[in-house]
């Protein structure tokens, strides 16, 4: 997946990764000459004093020491650039496959894991390439040069290799055994930490007025202390590791000075050779350290990548169709015909033949007790899921024959839950509709009863949203997300309960303003509240997921039992009757 990853969206910067191979080149290169360079300096400058051939060679030594530094930070620039370019790239193609996935593939893998695998487990991919690209693949092109340089300079003194380099190989095959999965592990609890502090944040309230502190606390360290474990596993064999490395490093130097020392005594070796010979061992060991470092953190990126992969090839259960049609006109005539829903696997639908049309210039409310199917029935319209049976049509053609942004653009949706984005007023009213004047944005806000208190604000539309909208009301949110709909001038507008934060005072002047500019919008209205709904020209009665009524609610008073449970639990018989 790792490997599938990099290729993929390394490909537009191959200019930049062939530019990096060459640096590296370079710098390994430069690295191996250096050691050859210093062995004739002691050789044929120092030993026959030869203050000419010294400074000779001092300069080439300068000379590619400065190449070699060089080098080294054109290719840390490079390496740079394209490992943030490549995690950009990566970070926009998972928002986007997110951006594009139904409410069924949001709840498989859940807002926390979704957060992780796009920050954290990009970020180590990312961590990863650039590593690779700096340390990764110039230490086998150092290793295996200083390899050949240091059998050229003493066959003997390299036999040490034979005994150094299976020690560290066994060393590293140990290691990954215990830390790869590991590892694995650690992203998965990462995203239980997520889950826990995002339920506590947002449920913060709740956890206060049930006095449930002390619990969440307790949770919430059980969830670190278990992270913590795992990443103490990981941290002690790092920390055996190195120490490892470093004493096989020293006691591989001791050797060659011991050997090369014999050598150098009995005339079968020049000391120049020896310190040659001496910084290639340095070489090759260094090399295989960072192969090693580097071959502890492949499999972290490994498991991240999985992660990362599973989102991308994860396809959303709602598909754009291939061959759009557009309807002859946009009017906003919507039509369930025998409409079933279920989901994979369940035993019992959701919905089942459900069958009704809403019509502009109308006003359809939809009623039923909790778990009836009223917002799985709304979530159908603007194709957040698909019917599993029957067709959703709207302007007479099935909206899975549709573009989506057609869709979309001729929906006003106003959610269950107001959510304000951050930024200003302004910008929350302009978000379905960019180039509304602010003379549109003041009829909104006065239809949607928030004119009153936006006009108080000293910047008035200029003013402040926080994120999330929290530095309002609950009813004046739920306002603003009413304006904000309607400043789009939509065919359809749907409401989904978005009147239960109202009071009954300014839920009655908001319906009799909306009544009179609604002209030939299509109006649909989920409601709880039965006072909401009386006068609407529809009602759609659900009962366990089917139609229990179809009416005003003067015919349904009549005609259907569960719409009279429903109103005789909120009104009294006479309140009902007038």
């Amino acid at each position: 997946m790792l490997t599938q990853i990099l290729k993929k969206y390394l490909r537009p910067y191959k200019k930049q990764v062939y530019l990096i191979l060459l640096m590296l080149l370079i710098q390994a290169i430069a690295s191996l000459y250096l050691p050859n360079l210093n062995a004739d300096l002691i050789n044929n400058g120092v030993a026959k004093g030869n203050v000419g051939y010294i400074w000779h060679i001092g300069e080439i030594m300068l000379a590619s020491s400065a190449l070699v530094m060089g080098a080294s930070v054109w290719l840390a620039y490079l390496a740079a650039r394209v490992a943030m370019a490549f995690g950009r790239d990566l970070r926009g193609a998972v928002f986007s496959a997110v951006e594009g996935f139904s409410a069924r593939e949001l709840n498989k893998f859940g807002a926390p894991s979704l957060i992780t695998r796009n920050t954290n487990d990009v970020q180590q991919v990312q961590l990863v390439l650039f590593m690779g690209f700096t340390m990764m693949i110039g230490a086998p092109i150092t290793g295996v040069g200083a390899i050949i340089m240091a059998l050229r300079s003493n066959l003997k003194l390299s036999g040490l290799l034979l005994v150094v380099l299976p020690i560290m190989s066994l060393l590293i095959v140990l290691l990954l055994r215990r830390i790869v999965p590991a590892f694995r592990v650690m992203q998965v609890k990462i995203d239980r930490i997520n889950l826990v502090l995002r339920e506590q944040i947002a449920g913060v309230r709740v956890i206060r007025a049930f006095v449930k502190t002390r619990q969440e606390e307790s949770r919430f360290a059980d969830a670190s202390l278990d992270l913590m474990r795992t990443q103490l596993r990981v941290t002690r064999t790092f920390a055996v590791m190195f120490p490892s490395l470093s004493m096989i490093l020293n006691l591989s130097s001791v050797a060659v000075i011991w050997f090369g020392g014999k050598l150098i005594q009995s005339g079968n070796l020049q000391i120049g050779n020896m310190t040659a010979f001496l910084s290639y061992i340095m070489l090759i060991l260094s090399s295989v350290m960072m192969a090693i470092f580097m071959s502890l953190q492949i499999p972290r990126a490994a498991a991240c990548a999985e992660r990362i992969q599973e989102v991308l090839d994860t396809k959303s259960s709602v598909i754009e169709t291939l061959t759009p049609i557009e309807p002859k006109e946009r009017r906003g005539v919507l039509q369930f015909n025998e409409v079933e829903f279920r989901y994979p696997g369940a035993e019992h639908p959701i919905l089942s033949d459900i069958s009704f049309t809403a019509e502009p210039g109308k006003f359809t409310a939809i009623i039923g007790s909790t778990g009836s199917g009223k917002s799985t029935l709304l979530n159908l319209i603007p194709r957040f899921i698909d019917v599993t049976s029957g067709s959703v049509t709207l302007d007479g053609v099935d909206v899975r024959d549709q573009p989506l942004e057609s869709v979309w653009s001729e929906i006003g949706l106003v959610p269950q839950r107001s959510f304000l984005f951050g930024g200003t007023v302004a910008q929350n009213l302009r978000y379905g509709k960019a180039d509304a004047t602010d003379e549109e944005l003041w009829s909104a806000l006065e239809i949607a009863q928030a004119r009153d208190f936006i006009e108080e604000l000293p910047e008035k539309l200029e003013a402040r949203v926080a994120q999330g909208g929290t530095n309002f009301s609950g009813g004046q949110r739920q306002r603003l997300s009413i304006a904000r709909a309607l400043v789009k001038q939509p065919q359809l507008l749907i409401f989904d309960d978005s009147f239960s934060a109202l009071d009954y005072t300014t839920d009655s002047k908001l319906r009799s303003a909306l009544h009179n500019v609604m002209g030939h919008t299509t109006m649909i209205v989920v409601a709880q509240r039965v006072s909401t709904i009386l006068q609407a020209d529809q009602i759609v009665v659900l009962n366990e997921g089917r139609i229990a009524g179809i009416g005003t609610h003067v015919e349904l008073m009549k005609s259907s039992e569960t719409y009279q449970e429903i109103v005789l639990s909120q009104l009294s018989p006479e309140e009902a009757a007038s």
